[in-house]
């Protein structure tokens, strides 16, 4: 998999919507290795967007055709000010990845993270989620750099998510927990209340 992350200031939700579908409508039927997106914009207006393809060679074509810059060029209006563009190929899933039934997206910009102690305690959170976090339906970690990431956690709903946050953690993983958050220390948090999923 390979993907491609968005940001930028919004300054037109309803226009950068619009630009969405009219994306979905006429320029996806030609975006070959295209597997999906989530797109939301946070209460004080920072957009955030992941878009997810087969390859790097896929996301490649994609950019290079006409109608793709044509698009752009229209959505960018939609933003006030520069928009950062963030690709990689290193991508980790858990509990089966994104999900479109998520009724709320969390995503968390974390750096100084260890990622094969990462990707242990995945290991050992997914045997436990279904009972313990329920209310998570999946996620997708992107790596950026050797030591930074970009995390996308669905959830089924935000009010779920919030009282899973408080729940205490089953005793065989509060060690592990506690290693988890001593890296998030350093993590921006953005809540996509209204996401568009597809």
């Amino acid at each position: 998999m390979f993907v491609q992350i968005i940001e930028g200031r919004v300054s037109d939700r309803e226009g950068l919507q619009r630009q969405g579908e009219k994306w979905q409508a006429e320029l996806r039927p030609g975006a070959t290795g295209y597997l999906g997106s989530t797109h939301g914009v946070t209460d004080d207006g920072a957009g955030f967007t992941i878009v997810r393809f087969e390859s790097a060679e896929a996301a490649r074509a994609n950019s290079d055709r006409p109608e793709q810059g044509a698009w752009w060029a229209e959505t960018s209006a939609c933003y006030e000010g520069e928009v950062s563009f963030s690709e990689s190929d290193e991508v980790d899933e858990f509990l089966g990845g994104g999900s479109d039934d998520a009724g709320f997206v969390q995503v968390m910009k974390s750096r100084g993270m260890d990622r094969e102690r990462v990707r242990e305690l995945d290991e050992k959170f997914s045997a436990h989620a279904s009972t313990w976090r329920p209310d998570l339906v999946g996620g997708v970690r992107v790596w950026t750099g050797p030591d930074t990431c970009v995390e996308v956690a669905y959830f089924t709903n935000e009010a779920a998510a919030r009282d899973g946050e408080q729940r205490e953690p089953p005793a065989e993983l509060a060690a592990e927990m506690g290693d988890f958050e001593a890296m998030m220390a350093n993590t921006e948090f953005l809540d996509l209340r209204d996401p568009i999923l597809r």
